[in-house]
């Protein structure tokens, strides 16, 4: 892969990351605030408790003073009713007496309601205290650990930022301010290829685009979402090796007059695709880059069929499925069509898969095989 191209895959990392601690180290004193928030109603409820308390005590005395009030009334009364002359004027003070005592009795039910409640009062703000103080503590923990989460979160910013200087230093200027460009506007600046289509955006992309990408030789643009795009063999794999697995690879024809084999190791081309087909006298060696389909070289004809002529080509190859007329191989000119580099990948993959399943079992029928005391 071009070398702007993985500096550019590490540098969204870090742009990601870096953008990530921002917004944690930002949330943290709005987290710090509702902590207190929470505190503060936790002390309102107390102060409330205890206001109910002292309400309720300013109300007993309240009653109490009135009914100081109303025996001295009383009193007053009766020493009034000893000289009285008529009998109507006494019969007017034991009701103004009897009119008091009521107003005590009153004041004095009042007074046995306030007390009841006085206790429920109390455990009121006892249990708010108890809450206050347990609340307090767990809220200075939470504090220091938002402040020592800041603290982390800031040394990390501040790594991942020189981290970002160096891959910014590592991309070209013009690369550079296309991806920043596109990543301000669209929050990302590269988007991964996978089967045919810029995985951001969804789009698929026409095959000579997505060789290109896939080669990781130039810096392509997806013409929809102008996100630069890059290629990871890696997620491709997973995808032909879950395919694999759901249907069985089918065997190359050993007798076929075409023949297609995977070289890893092809001189300075390293690997490629090899393309034989024999004629009556003579075959013919085509050979294609394996990841751009692109064709290397002219075509090679030589006499005698492919094996025979060509032994040096077959040295640890992996034959592929593939059978195409001649005609139709030489119409495809320089490059590979999309689909056919697509089939000789995914049954290269399958191939594989295929050799590790096998090896795998064959380990495991040698290992039952063992006598006891080998193992």
């Amino acid at each position: 892969m071009l070398q702007d191209l993985e500096n550019l895959v590490e540098l969204q990392v870090a742009d990601k990351e870096i953008l990530r601690l921002k917004e944690e180290v930002a949330a943290l004193p709005k987290r710090v605030a509702v902590i207190e928030n929470k505190l503060a109603a936790t002390k309102a409820n107390l102060e409330k408790a205890k206001a109910s308390a002292k309400a309720d005590e300013a109300a007993r005395k309240k009653y109490e003073a009135a009914i100081l009030d109303v025996q001295g009334k009383i009193s007053k009364y009766r020493d009034q009713s000893l000289a009285v002359k008529t009998n109507d004027q006494y019969k007017a003070l034991m009701q103004e007496i009897q009119f008091a005592e009521q107003e005590i009795r009153a004041h004095e039910d009042k007074i046995l309601d306030l007390m009841v409640n006085a206790e429920s009062r109390e455990k009121d703000v006892k249990a708010a205290e108890a809450e206050l103080k347990a609340e307090t503590a767990e809220i200075e923990r939470e504090k220091e650990q938002a402040r020592q989460r800041t603290v982390e979160d800031e040394k990390l910013l501040a790594e991942w930022n020189a981290k970002r200087d160096k891959l910014r230093a590592g991309v070209s200027p013009d690369t550079l301010r296309h991806y920043e460009r596109v990543m301000k506007f669209r929050g990302s600046g590269l988007s991964e290829v996978r089967d045919q289509k810029c995985m951001t955006c969804q789009v698929m992309l026409r095959p000579q685009t997505y060789n290109d990408v896939r080669a990781g030789q130039t810096v392509i643009e997806c013409e929809s979402c102008q996100r630069i795009l890059y290629f990871n063999p890696a997620n491709e794999e997973k995808i032909e090796r879950t395919n694999f697995t759901t249907k069985r690879r089918a065997r190359p024809k050993v007798d076929s007059q075409q023949a297609w084999f995977y070289q890893p190791s092809f001189g300075e081309a390293g690997e490629v695709f090899l393309a034989f087909v024999n004629g009556n006298t003579s075959s013919t060696r085509r050979v294609y880059e394996m990841h751009t389909g692109r064709q290397i070289g002219d075509i090679l004809s030589r006499e005698g069929s492919f094996r025979l002529a060509f032994p040096e080509d077959l040295n640890g190859v992996i034959r592929l499925n593939g059978n195409w007329e001649e005609e139709e191989i030489d119409s495809w000119g320089a490059e590979l069509p999309m689909v056919v580099l697509d089939s000789l990948l995914s049954d290269l993959a399958a191939a594989r898969a295929e050799s590790v399943h096998s090896s795998h079992a064959a380990s495991a029928g040698q290992s039952s095989s063992e006598h006891p005391a080998v193992r």
